[in-house]
Order: structure tokens, then sequence, then C-alpha cells
């Protein structure tokens, strides 16, 4: 399988798009007004604890107070010195290095063993840019009965007022306000660094027990006194001085995370995880991806630097795309972005799929369409579920559809078939890096799931409620509409006659957007055409098109 990167980056927003075999699985997408707030730091304020929910709201400077539930909370935590345990990596094992460690439950994003570590886990590469708690998944992992700790009301071990340090684990979505875990975890190029656990993981894709060994060897040996460690996937086969680069990199971080905690007012921001561009490099730039191209000279040197730094191997892979046309209309992916927010998805075989997202679950219903097969009834339904399997998990990983999911596939007679279907999901579900877990399918074709979200959906982050119908359906949001009339621009601006004045007419709402978020981006794109570009408020224009008017700077 053939794995690219491609990053489209500007001042107004930087799109990652993951291909396999040139097909969109992954998008990623940062505004620059808004950047991403999950693996961030914050000195927090804790303001209402609520002993009937187990939980408390802290106060971190956002918008809306973060939501800490009492089982994201270490109740050894004692002022700024400590952080909880934490598996960091999908597929991990872990082993304690002392018998006095402490211990209680674990799981993992996919699966893993561990023996002592708090219920806590996060997603990226392999599940490995741990930033946040969860709970459930695919694989429970196994712990020793023995080793599990006591939790403690949470009016017990938190009071209004107090200051704790505190990790965002989910993104705010709606009016909900960030998600927070005091199980702070970092993660590098090769470790993740957990402060307070004395745990050293493995993560279960390293499949050679002699290379496990040999890293858990070497992460003993280099770790400091206090802190546990997992051991990515990336980290097969690199050498111990690349190890050290890493532990040495992640103690002083953590060392420095403390001492501004220490000094810094309530509600203050410790530190941030990196931003899209970078964290993509990190989590999902390895050996396995033939190339990554970035169109934008800045995001590209910050990119070369940083792989020289970690993961210099892999430097000749990487790329400065400098055709005219835009990159993702070379790579044909803007079609795949917008074929993701529809309802319908259309199989090869004349198959489709319907997605009716709802605030308690995702319903997909799978449905034979056009396909009507040539041999009998039951060939055609497998196929067609066969199919249908493999895409509803690449649709969840590119829509970053989250919660309770129920599949309906169309009905099979024989249990054989609902097995084969079963075994292509959980097959595909392998690929994906969130944490999922599945039911069996039933005799009705129904597969109960569920997968971790931690960011918004590809509609929450593209679109908006239609104002019109009041909220009925979403249409594409003023932000997206505004970054699609710039390239539209770009697109344009390519088959007319060059002049010095090219004057867009667009709607009044882009137009007030683009002046007041995107000033810089039009700047850009005037020094990049070598025109000026003026924009013109039309109210008859719809709001995502435009026209243009070239002229000379005379007229």
């Amino acid at each position: 399988m053939k794995r690219e990167i491609v990053i489209n980056a500007s001042t107004l927003e930087v799109r990652v798009a993951v291909l396999e075999d040139g097909v969109l699985s992954e998008f990623h997408l940062e505004r620059n007004e808004r950047q991403g707030l999950v693996g961030n730091i914050y000195k927090g304020k804790v303001t209402r604890v609520l002993p009937g929910m187990q939980a408390a709201f802290v106060e971190i400077g956002l918008e809306k107070a973060g939501f800490l539930h009492v089982s994201d909370f270490h109740t050894d935590v004692e002022g700024f010195g400590s952080a909880a345990e934490v598996i960091g990596e999908e597929d991990v094992e872990t082993e304690p290095l002392h018998d006095s460690d402490s211990a209680g439950p674990a799981d993992g994003e996919d699966s893993f063993e561990s023996a002592g570590a708090e219920d806590q886990s996060a997603e990226g590469e392999d599940g490995a840019s741990p930033n946040g708690a969860a709970r459930g998944g695919r694989g429970r992992g196994r712990r020793r009965r023995s080793e599990r700790r006591v939790r403690l009301p949470i009016e017990q071990v938190l009071k209004r007022g107090q200051d704790i340090i505190v990790q965002v684990a989910k993104e705010p979505m709606g009016t909900k306000g960030a998600r927070l875990t005091s199980f702070v975890s970092l993660p590098g190029r090769h470790l993740v660094y957990t402060p307070t656990s004395n745990h050293i993981g493995i993560s279960r894709r390293i499949e050679s027990a002699q290379e496990r060994q040999r890293l858990r060897a070497a992460v003993g040996e280099l770790r400091p006194d206090q802190g546990g460690f997992i051991v990515r996937t990336v980290c097969e086969g690199v050498s111990k001085r690349e190890i050290q680069r890493d532990v040495s990199f992640l103690t002083k971080l953590w060392s420095s995370i403390v001492k501004l905690a220490e000094t810094s007012p309530p509600a203050s921001a410790l530190s941030s995880d990196l931003d899209v561009a970078l964290r993509v490099v990190r989590d999902l730039f390895s050996s396995d991806v033939d190339r990554l191209w970035c169109d934008d000279p800045e995001t590209y040197r910050r990119i070369g630097e940083f792989v020289q730094n970690y993961m210099p191997r892999l430097r000749s892979r990487i790329s400065l795309y400098e055709a005219e046309e835009p990159i993702f209309d070379h790579f044909h992916i803007e079609a795949q972005i917008d074929r993701a927010l529809e309802r319908k998805v259309w199989l090869k075989s004349g198959g489709y799929l319907v997605f009716d997202q709802a605030e308690a679950l995702t319903a997909v219903d799978v449905n034979t369409g056009r396909f009507v097969g040539k041999r009998n009834q039951d060939e055609t339904v497998l196929k067609t579920n066969l199919e249908a399997a493999d895409e509803v998990v690449r649709q969840l990983r590119l829509r970053n559809i989250g919660g309770i999911i129920i599949v309906d596939f169309i009905d099979m007679t024989r249990e054989a078939d609902r097995k084969r279907v079963t075994d292509v999901l959980a097959q595909a579900l392998k690929r994906d890096k969130a944490r999922s877990s599945m039911l069996r399918i039933s005799e009705l074709g129904l597969v109960q799931m569920t997968r971790k979200r931690t960011r918004e959906s590809l509609e929450e982050m593209l679109t908006e409620q239609c104002p019109k119908c009041h909220g009925r359906r979403v249409v594409k949001s003023v932000a997206t509409l505004a970054a699609d009339v710039l390239r539209g621009i770009h697109r344009a601006a390519g088959r007319h006659p060059r002049s010095d004045l090219l004057v867009v007419k667009i709607n009044p709402a882009v137009a007030r957007y683009l002046y007041d978020v995107g000033a810089k981006d039009l700047g850009v794109l005037e020094q990049r055409l070598g025109i000026k570009i003026v924009l013109r408020s039309t109210e008859s224009i719809e709001a995502g098109a435009f026209e243009l008017v070239q002229t000379t700077a005379a007229a």
C-alpha cells in the first residue's frame, strides 16, 4: 500500500490529508484562529466539586471551565510535583520496574497488558500521542487484582479553590467544556514520558521478542529515578543514543513545567502541544510513509528541521510542492473531502452507505443499490456487506465519527457469511488509531460499536447549522467558505489573462471574514499571483460563490 501525507498550509488554516493508494483515509484541520487544545497542560483552579457526579469543574483560562471526573484524577497528586500514571500507547504491554510501584486499573487504546497503570490512555500514532484519559476499548488490558487502587470520593481529594496541574484530554465540543485529566503524559518522537509512573510500556506492534527486550533494557537503563516511559512503535530499530535524546528532552520538559507551575497564577497555560503539521509528522510520519508533501515553504522548513533532529533517515522523503495547481487539487483531495460531507457514500460495486449522525449515536445503513450480482441473492448480499465493512471503517476514520455507532448490514441468512463480515470489519478496525470496541454481528445484521472521540468530527469542523432552516440541516461554515473562495480565486486566476487588478465579487459575510481574519492570506495570494486583489461585497452572490472581474489598475 502506498501511503502519502499531503500538507496544505496557509495563514488561514492548515489541512493535512493522509492518502492510502491515493484514497483519502484521514483528514486533519487546524485554523489559526482556533488552535487545538488536546495535550495542552494548565495550572487549573477548582471552581466546583460535584459529589453527586463525582466530578469537578476546573478553570483553566478558556471560555468554559474544564470537566474533571474522579476517574481522571490521581489521588496521590499533591501540589505541583507529580502527575498520574498513564498508558500512552494504544497497543502497549507494560511492566512495573519495582515491587513498590503503585498500580490501578488499566486500559489501552487498542489492547495491551498492564501490571499497573491508571485507567488512562490517549490517541495518536499507534495511540502514541497520549494527551488524555479515556475508558473502555477493544481488548481491555489485564491487571493484577491485588494491585487495584481504592478510589476515594472526589469530595475527599479536591476542594474548591485548589490548584492542580491538568492536561486537556478532549477538545471543548458544543456547549461542553474541555475534558481534563491529571494523568499528564508527554509524547516525544520515540517515547512517551509519564512523570509519576514507574512503568515501562512497549507497543505490541513491535513483534520481535529480541527487539522488545533490547528496548526495555535500554529505556530501563536511561530512565531517571522518577517517571515511566512508553516505547512507541517508531522506536523499533533506533539506537540507544536516539532513545537517550528523547529521555533527556522529555524529562527536562516536565521539570520546566513543574517550575513554571510553582510561580504561575491559576488558569495559566504551562505547555502546549505542537501545531497540527508537526504533530502529524511526529505521530504519523514513519518508514511506511512513502512521501510527505507540503506546499508552504515556511512550514516545509520547520518540518525539515524537525525531521532532521528526530528522524534524519526520513529526510529524503519530504518534498516541497511548487506547482501552480493547488496541492489538494493535484492529489484529487478536495472532491473526496466534499464527498465525505455527504450523507450517501457509493461503493464500487454499486451499493451504497447512508450515514445519519444524531446526538446519541451514528447509524450507518448498508444497501445493495444498483448492484444486482450474477449468481444468487446470498452472494450478492455477502459481496456488498464485505465491501461495506471496509468502507465503513474508512469513513469513520475520515469523518472522525465517535461515540456509539450502529451499522445495519443487509440481512444474511448464513452464519458463515456473518462471521466473514465480522472478521473483515475487525481487521479494518486494526488500521484505525482511535480506540474502538465492537460486538459480533447479530442475526438481524446489526453491529454495535463505540469509537473514541477527542476532537470534532469532519462535519463539525467544516459546517455549521443552516440559519435559514433553524438548524434542521448543516451548511459549510463561513470559515470553510472563505478558505474555499481563496482556493477558487487561485484556481480561476490562472485561467484568465494576466492583468494588474483582480476584482472579486463575493458574499458580504465571506468578504468580512477575509478582511478580518484572512487579510494576511489575501496578501500572500496577491504576492503569489503578482496581482492586486480587491473584494467587492455583493448580496446577490451565494456564500461560497464568487465572480472574477479582471481589469487594469488604471481602470
